[in-house]
């Protein structure tokens, strides 16, 4: 084992295999450091290398080393003799599963000494008007038991569901944070997390509570260890990676980085995922993101980045467009308002016209009304209020508010008016989520009704809470099939996923605007602060299908007023007539005598049932 100083330069940090030898770098600010070296299969220390200031450049000591077999050590490096773990490691030695209490200096770090066939692998690089996006949790979307997956909670797992995704639509998935992390922390990890957990309202940092979402500083260029069913979790990310993109879909990962990381290596994470790992891009969550130098990269241009907001004024130029328009922005602002019309509050018409209908320019948009936090679209219409009681934490954590109304009955019910009712409103959210024009995002199990009990801050629980019931998808059935009618309805349509924001204009001269608004009266939407009922029409005169052909008329009523409205339906061009294809009211509540209501001027007038969307289309007469 010797040194060789003629091969030694300070970047990349961490180690690398170089020719026949390693080449590792490591940040210190001491005096004495250096690296140990141990037998990968036994554990025990082979040897301790001490850096000199002769392998000192600032900050970074750094030493070219032979005669070492990678494929038979593991190393840690070391400062003032405590041993650390390399932040910059590719892989880890550890038999330790997930869940269990963790060291940063039980994370031996190991090299990937093999290539890996990508068999021509490419990204999709799916269009924002086109995909329909699914956040994740990687170990509860197949740990429960009725997953009925052979590698439960896992990547490999995540790959077995990927007919099942495609089914229900899905284009592209959103994983929670899948790179290492010490999901429970030992004593000197907690006190470096300034003790509290980030994003965990009132928790003490030196209760040894598990950190199941992940959203901490972690371990950055490494897939999660206690995701893999194996012990090659590199191997075993790169192959559900290359399965999704066989069957034409996208892996998002969700990247989060505290305020004290260091700006300039952020970027280069994200390139050592794409090259190394061919993700298809990011959602970045933080206080100081570097989005300057991460929009500058010539590397992430073709790679999709989801941040709260941008300024596209300031990235592109006044008549630039995009060559690939690859990033989109990502905030609550819909679920918000949107949860607020469903659940029935006053002057809230003018927000959701604008929610539906918005597109940024030059930029995309992810529009959700659940996500891996708050209220499941389930408990959304089940619980008034956050019930996170098995959290430990005394009702502390979590939001208080989550503009949610049980429907008449927290919990569980066997009413079977309330559980109709909640049924409805299940599928006016899905309604709208689908007939939104941006690119819809659902929360995993959202699709089938899931529950968290009313938790709405699950950070800690990896059981039963978090974890898919699977059985829930034949209990749920009819929210289930509704969910997969309406996406399917999304992609047959192009009218109904446009590139860019309509412009509630007749530009095309065609005698109909892109959008349009109705009310009683046909083009007079009431606007009045407690009206909580509109008419939108869909000109497919504005759109082709994949025939080239233009798309159909549509015509979307919501009312979500406890009573009936009336909601007139405009004039369709000659030989062409509307036809009701889609009503969220249960069959036991549907009064079909009041369905329409008298013609007035040759207009059917339409009687909307309380808290119902009903959608037409046009058709050959």
């Amino acid at each position: 084992m010797t040194e060789n100083r003629m091969r030694v330069k300070p970047y990349p940090l961490g180690a690398h295999l170089e020719e026949d030898g390693i080449r590792f770098a490591f940040v210190s600010a001491k005096e004495k450091c250096g690296i140990i070296l141990y037998d990968k299969k036994t554990g025990k220390k082979m040897k301790k290398i001490p850096f000199t200031k002769e392998d000192k450049k600032g900050k970074i000591y750094f030493k070219y080393v032979t005669g070492i077999k990678p494929e038979e050590v593991s190393y840690l490096f070391y400062e003032d003799e405590e041993p650390v773990a390399d932040p910059y490691a590719k892989a880890f030695v550890s038999a330790m599963s997930y869940g269990k209490e963790r060291k940063e200096t039980d994370l031996k770090a190991s090299f990937v000494t093999y290539d890996f066939d990508w068999e021509g692998d490419e990204n999709p690089k799916i269009p924002y008007k086109d995909c329909i996006a699914y956040c994740m949790h990687v170990r509860g979307f197949t740990k429960h038991p009725t997953s009925n997956v052979t590698h439960k909670g896992t990547f490999l797992g995540l790959t077995e569901k990927i007919s099942y995704l495609k089914e229900i639509g899905i284009t592209t998935v959103e994983l929670q944070p899948a790179y290492e992390f010490l999901e429970i922390p030992g004593k000197r990890e907690l006190q470096k997390e300034h003790r509290k957990l980030v994003g965990i309202s009132g928790m003490d940092g030196e209760e040894k509570k598990l950190n199941y979402w992940g959203y901490k500083r972690g371990f950055y260029y490494t897939p999660k260890a206690g995701y893999a069913f194996g012990e090659d979790p590199q191997k075993e990310f790169k192959q559900m990676v290359k399965d999704f993109h066989k069957n034409g879909m996208e892996v998002i990962m969700q990247f989060y980085f505290p305020k004290d990381m260091t700006l300039a290596e952020i970027p280069e994470i994200l390139r050592f995922w794409v090259l190394e790992y061919h993700v298809d891009g990011f959602h970045l969550m933080g206080e100081r993101i570097p989005m300057d130098l991460i929009l500058q990269d010539g590397m992430l241009c073709d790679s999709k980045i989801w941040y709260y907001q941008f300024n596209t004024d300031e990235i592109y130029e006044r008549n630039e467009m995009p060559q690939y328009c690859n990033l989109a922005e990502y905030q609550d602002d819909y679920l918000y308002t949107m949860r607020k019309f469903l659940k029935g509050d006053s002057d809230m018409l003018g927000g959701v016209m604008y929610q539906m209908r918005h597109i940024p320019e030059k930029c995309g948009r992810i529009h959700y009304m659940s996500n891996y936090y708050g209220m499941t679209l389930r408990d959304m219409v089940s619980y008034d209020y956050k019930h996170n009681e098995e959290n430990g934490e005394e009702g502390r954590d979590g939001n208080d508010y989550n503009c949610s109304w049980n429907c008449g009955e927290e919990g569980n019910t066997r009413k079977k008016k309330i559980a109709a009712l909640r049924i409805r409103q299940l599928k006016n959210a899905i309604c709208m989520l689908m007939l939104s024009q941006s690119t819809p995002l659902i929360f995993m199990g959202d699709e089938f009704g899931n529950s968290q009990q009313g938790n709405n801050n699950p950070y800690c629980q990896d059981n039963k809470i978090t974890w898919l019931d699977w059985r829930d998808m034949e209990k749920n059935k009819e929210i289930f099939e509704f969910w997969k009618a309406l996406v399917a309805l999304r992609k047959k349509h192009s009218i109904l996923h446009p590139a860019s924001e309509f412009r509630i204009m007749d530009y095309a001269s065609c005698g109909y605007p892109d959008l349009s608004y109705h009310g009683e009266n046909a083009w007079r939407p009431r606007m009045e602060g407690h009206v909580r009922h509109i008419g939108m029409m869909y000109c497919g005169k504005y759109a082709l299908d994949a025939d080239r052909t233009e798309d159909d008329f549509f015509y979307v009523a919501m009312n979500m007023h406890w009573e009936h409205h009336r909601l007139a339906l405009p004039n369709l061009p000659k030989g062409l007539e509307w036809q009701l294809i889609c009503s969220t009211e249960t069959v036991e509540e549907k009064i079909v005598e009041e369905e329409l209501g008298e013609p007035e001027d040759g207009k059917l007038i339409p009687m909307i049932p309380p808290r119902t969307i009903m959608i037409y289309k046009s058709e050959v007469k």
